[in-house]
């Protein structure tokens, strides 16, 4: 193997050439040798693509410029897939030419195939096209008979013994699935939005990708880079990245960026696209290597951020990895991000994942923007997203927590505009930067840790407390309650917002979905919701929020009676995390009680609650499974609004309840204020035929969301103040 040009000779001294132009124009030539060449096999065989440490050794051992290991490495990858592209070409060719003439000899023989009674043309046989239809019957009643088998579970009888379900027409929603004590309350008469659909949701699948090995070989290239570049921007500071003086933040320097990497960002000369760069890094309570495995396994990956993450999918494995380290991994990847918010669209991104163990105890997993040729896999964003080397570095600490930085790189192309009220937060980088990613993570390790806690509830349910088996059942319930809300907020698979009503203060959005999978109420379900902007900090929103003693100031269905909290189970180090039981008094229905979990950390916010009735409550603290005890969801999901707070976030996440009056008094100080979205779920009672709302529906859903934003407005003292958009209005970002 050769490194560098195989050219030789001197240069032509015609024209009056001297010795020195001579010299310098003389082509470099080095052959390595038979030791060098065999050595480098070796690392190849393991290892094709090595990163710098394993380089640097090399060029030691042999005596050898680190640029010629390199050049080396590149010029032997290039050989091999020559190779691999000369001999699939032939096989081919091969295979072309063998179907060929099988094409050719079977037109031959079907010209001479004569039917046997009338010695006329073959007439074509239906007993493959029966065959085909008994294998697909039998496949469905495999199907009939595991729903039924479910449904039984469900049920509590066979299905046998259920009666037969008879078509009504009348459709009317029923307040009291949805209502927070059971209470009785007006009922509506609801119709399928327009354009909506009661057909079955089908799961995220993907077509089967024909990726070749030679795609699979530049996606190790790109991969390969994408994990170099990670890297630098992880462990370089100044003057790749400055500290904001406003808020602290990261600040990536694009200049600098540019001339480090000139070709990872030539699309910016595009006017239209806009760079979201962020840095952040904290301490996470779980080991490296549980990280990792979270971070390849699709269904955990969307488990541990369901308030970012509405959707996932592995389209490929590209490579497996070394199975004790998961170093080597690279997948191909499908994610859909979302800010919980109908306002907001969610991001569509196609990325390669890679995992690489830099050294014993520390991994960096990056992900990087692939584009897919084949098209229709998933329905457009209206923004164009492309991610540019993101990802993490992971080292382990002592007592099995874990030093985590993480860094968000993207480019944006708007294709609309930014609703008003979240355009600060979204140009600041903050709905989908590295705080949100870290914060959110930090929060469920948290919560998983507080599984390993002995210890049980502070209060005690109708003389029942949880077992360690029942905290870790009431706590995944309640993990299912918050991930179905979250994935209301917003609906993908086709299912999409209708604005059902507009004034000054707020927008009221809707739609509807049929719900079959175990563990909901069966039918169709309106979700409706709005988002509002309050001059309160989030930290005093979410107080109020969650806070029992409050909650008849807010909740429009409760008729103003009390709350107790009858459980309570701690999910993290802040106060504000934690899962409870409520109990109304002076309501028609005893048994009924609400579950809710409220959860914080340094992005936002959440207070999900959903009407549970007080046997399944018991069934949860008793460490049963839970799976098929029905959730129907509402709750509130707070963030900032994106402007700066004149503080810290670490001092905002700690005021209390004391302080909130004076802050409602001066109309909300010099800080920023909170975006504060209200979605309910309810149940229609029975389908109908119909595709349309009726007035009086439309009325219902607007009076239960406006009374509840007003009142909200009313109890925090914000009633008369109005978001300012003129800075956001009069401003062009780019």
């Amino acid at each position: 193997m050769e490194y560098g040009s195989t050219g030789g000779g001197a240069a032509s001294s015609s024209g009056g050439g001297d010795a020195a132009d001579a010299q310098r124009k003389k082509k470099c030539f080095h052959r390595h040798t038979a030791h060098q060449i065999q050595s480098l096999e070796a690392v190849f065989k393991e290892c094709p693509h090595p990163d710098e440490k394993t380089r640097l050794q090399l060029s030691r051992d042999l005596g050898l410029a680190p640029r010629q290991i390199k050049f080396w490495f590149q010029n032997r990858r290039t050989q091999l897939k020559s190779q691999h592209e000369r001999a699939d070409n032939s096989a081919l060719r091969s295979e072309n030419d063998r179907i060929r003439c099988e094409n050719i000899a079977m037109r031959e023989a079907i010209k001479n195939v004569i039917c046997p009674s009338c010695g006329g043309p073959p007439v074509e046989h239906t007993y493959f096209d029966e065959q085909k239809l008994r294998m697909e019957n039998l496949q469905l009643k495999e199907e009939l008979d595991k729903i039924s088998s479910i449904a039984a579970k469900y049920m509590g009888r066979p299905i046998a013994q259920l009666p037969p379900v008879q078509p009504v027409h009348l459709s009317s929603l029923n307040l009291m699935s949805m209502s927070n004590f059971g209470l009785p309350g007006p009922s509506l008469d609801l119709d399928l939005l327009p354009g909506s659909s009661t057909s079955t949701v089908p799961s995220l699948t993907f077509p089967t990708l024909n990726i070749s090995d030679m795609d699979k070989s530049l996606m190790a290239d790109i991969a390969g880079n994408a994990m170099e570049e990670l890297i630098r921007l992880l462990q370089t500071n100044e003057p790749l990245w400055t500290k904001s003086t406003t808020d602290g933040r990261h600040v990536l320097n694009v200049d600098t960026y540019d001339q480090i990497f000139p070709k990872a960002n030539s699309s910016l000369k595009n006017p239209n696209v806009r760079v979201e760069a962020s840095r952040e890094s904290g301490v996470v309570i779980m080991n490296g290597l549980a990280l990792v495995d979270m971070f390849i396994d699709v269904n955990k990956w969307a488990e541990f951020f369901p308030t970012i993450v509405s959707k996932a999918g592995t389209l490929e494995v590209i490579s497996c990895g070394i199975m004790d380290s998961r170093s080597s991994t690279l997948q191909l990847m499908y994610e859909e991000q979302q800010v919980l918010s109908p306002l907001v669209p969610t991001r569509h991104l196609y990325f390669l994942r890679f995992c690489q163990q830099i050294e014993p105890g520390s991994w960096a997993i990056v992900d990087v923007s692939y584009d897919i040729t084949q098209e229709n896999l998933y329905p457009p964003s209206s923004c164009k997203v492309h991610k540019l080397p993101s990802g993490c570095l992971i080292q382990d600490m002592p007592n099995g927590y874990s030093k985590v930085t993480w860094l968000e790189h993207v480019e944006v192309e708007e294709k609309g505009s930014i609703h008003r009220l979240y355009r600060d937060l979204i140009h600041s980088g903050m709905a989908f930067g590295a705080e949100r990613w870290l914060g959110s993570l930090q929060r469920m390790c948290e919560r998983d840790a507080c599984l390993m806690v002995s210890g049980n509830s502070s209060r005690e349910l109708g003389g029942v407390i949880p077992s360690p088996e029942g905290k870790k059942s009431m706590m995944k319930v309640s993990q299912r309650m918050v991930s179905s809300f979250c994935a209301s907020i917003n609906p993908s698979n086709g299912h999409q917002w209708n604005n059902i009503s507009t004034t000054n203060e707020f927008e009221v959005r809707a739609t509807l979905q049929k719900c079959t999978d175990p563990g909901q109420p069966n039918g169709v379900v309106i979700s409706a919701a709005s988002t509002i902007w309050l001059p309160v900090p989030p930290q005093h929103v979410f107080n109020f929020l969650r806070d029992e003693r409050t909650r008849s100031q807010w909740d429009v269905l409760s008729n103003q009676n009390p709350v107790q909290e009858v459980a309570h189970i701690a999910n993290g180090s802040h106060p504000g995390n934690s899962i409870s039981v409520l109990r109304a008094y002076n309501t028609s229905q005893n048994n009924m009680l609400i579950l809710q979990e409220s959860c914080i950390d340094s992005s936002g916010s959440l207070v999900v609650y959903s009407p549970v009735d007080l046997q399944s409550i018991n069934i949860a603290m008793s460490g049963e499974d839970t799976t098929y005890i029905p959730l129907l969801p509402s709750g509130f999901t707070i963030l900032r609004d994106g402007r700066h707070d004149g503080g810290s976030n670490e001092a905002s996440m700690n005021n209390n309840n004391d302080t909130m009056g004076e802050h409602n008094r001066t109309g909300g100080g010099r800080g920023g204020g909170s975006l504060v979205t209200v979605a309910f779920q309810i149940l229609v009672s029975s389908l109908s035929s119909s595709a349309k709302m009726s007035p009086e529906s439309v009325n219902t859903v607007n009076n239960l969301i406006g009374n509840t934003i007003h009142q909200i407005k009313a109890a925090l003292n914000c009633s008369n103040f109005e978001f300012n958009s003129a800075a956001a209005l009069n401003t062009e970002y780019r």
